[in-house]
């Protein structure tokens, strides 16, 4: 996301407000910005540790960014 390609830049950030709104904002009753703050906060914490991702072969965002991140430092 370098800002040359903005509007491909934004069909990633559109595509996670999209699961976010139905995988967990639509399936809660949210009364209050208490209640929507966690919410939102537990279901980020799922998509970024245990939910698998097709574009990363299946590995969570996590598992992807430490794995890289360890790889890089034994090179």
């Amino acid at each position: 996301m370098d800002g040359r390609g903005r509007y491909l830049d934004n069909i990633f950030i559109e595509r996670l407000w999209r699961s976010l709104k139905q995988e967990a904002i639509y399936l809660e009753e949210i009364s209050d910005g208490f209640q929507a703050r966690r919410v939102i906060k537990d279901w980020m914490a799922f998509y970024n540790t245990e939910r698998p991702h097709s574009a990363l072969d299946r590995q969570t965002p996590d598992d992807a960014f430490f794995t890289t991140e360890q790889t890089q430092k034994a090179a």
